[in-house]
């Protein structure tokens, strides 16, 4: 399946205004000088010590699939199975493993799905560092053998560094959501709702309307070194080739940290509004576009300065009273 390539640029062009990009941009070498790539270019057994320098013998949730179930982590053989195995272990154990998977010609799947980097390796962050002016990202890193992540989106926006291994990115932009046959919001492999879809080999005769999406698919492999942007809610596949592949990512959304999660709301929206009568859901939809959508000072002139009042821009005191509200009627 052929998809147009991400724009790229070189890391001596990379500034922060590529951040607030609205598209993907892969930024090649940008992390090329961090150890940890420098160690990825000698093994596996080299990279494993130079991890294990700063573990501290937590325990890690881990993935693992057998080699006849595939190198994806999706849905199983019914509605309620996975495709792998979640299971409790040792970061220690997972590179022991896939150093051994390494020997063989079939090997199953490994994996070490996001983990907080100052959770499982407090200080590695102070070595492999950029910075990204003043956003205080979440920091995660990804150990694994070779593995599909099938398309799934992200609410805060993201940048992702290679550091060991080679990954290919496959994206879709937001507006493709229509297209791109979304399993459950709440029965999710990993956290995040995925696409049904093989997008490598679509079944356009069960998917039809995902002919639409891969107009507008993009694509690109990184290699150790090289970082990508991606933007919010961008619909992305990551497919790991090598027989050991690490990965970096931080995740920020530029808004104060009293902010709620927009997908609290958009659940909350299903339980409260969608299987309302059509007119009623009509009616909503002008009360979201009023308040949220499309709320400008001047739907709410009327109301005195001096009141209280949600349709002002939210603060710290304002997000605390709404929460409290929201606690109140849910527990009703």
């Amino acid at each position: 399946m052929s998809y147009k390539p991400i724009k790229e640029i070189n890391a001596s062009n990379f500034s922060l205004d590529i951040l607030s990009s609205i598209e993907p941009v892969v930024i090649r070498g940008i992390v090329k000088d961090w150890p940890l790539v420098a160690k990825a270019r000698e093994g596996i057994q080299k990279i494993s010590e130079y991890l294990l320098c700063y573990y501290e013998n937590d325990r890690i949730i881990a993935f693992a699939s057998k080699p006849e179930l595939g190198k994806k982590f999706t849905y199983g053989s019914n509605d309620n199975q996975m495709s792998f195995e979640k299971l409790e272990s040792t970061l220690d154990l997972i590179l022991e493993t896939i150093s051994e998977s390494s020997k063989s010609v079939n090997s199953g799947t490994v994996y070490m799905g996001s983990t907080t980097l100052d959770y499982v390796l407090p200080g590695l962050d102070k070595d492999n560092n950029l910075s990204i002016g003043d956003t205080n990202p979440l920091k995660s890193i990804w150990v694994g053998n070779q593995t599909i992540v099938p398309p799934h989106y992200d609410v805060p926006d993201n940048i992702a560094f290679v550091c060991a291994g080679t990954r290919k990115f496959t994206l879709f932009p937001p507006s493709q959501l229509k297209n791109m046959y979304v399993g459950p919001l709440e029965h999710t492999p990993a956290g995040q709702p995925i696409s049904l879809v093989d997008i490598d080999n679509p079944d356009l005769t069960k998917f039809p309307k995902f002919k639409e999406a891969m107009e507008d698919g993009l694509t690109a492999e990184l290699g150790p070194g090289d970082g990508i942007f991606i933007p919010s809610l961008w619909w992305h596949q990551v497919e790991s080739f090598d027989d050991l592949n690490i990965l970096i990512n931080y995740w920020w959304r530029d808004v104060p940290s009293f902010m709620g999660n927009p997908m609290d709301a958009l659940m909350h929206s299903i339980l409260s509004i969608r299987d309302l009568p059509d007119h009623q859901k009509e009616n909503w939809a002008n009360m979201f576009q009023h308040y949220v959508f499309k709320n400008t000072d001047k739907n709410f002139e009327h109301i005195p300065s001096d009141l209280s009042s949600s349709h002002k821009k939210i603060d710290n005191d304002m997000a605390k009273n709404l929460r409290a509200l929201l606690l109140k009627n849910l527990n009703r």
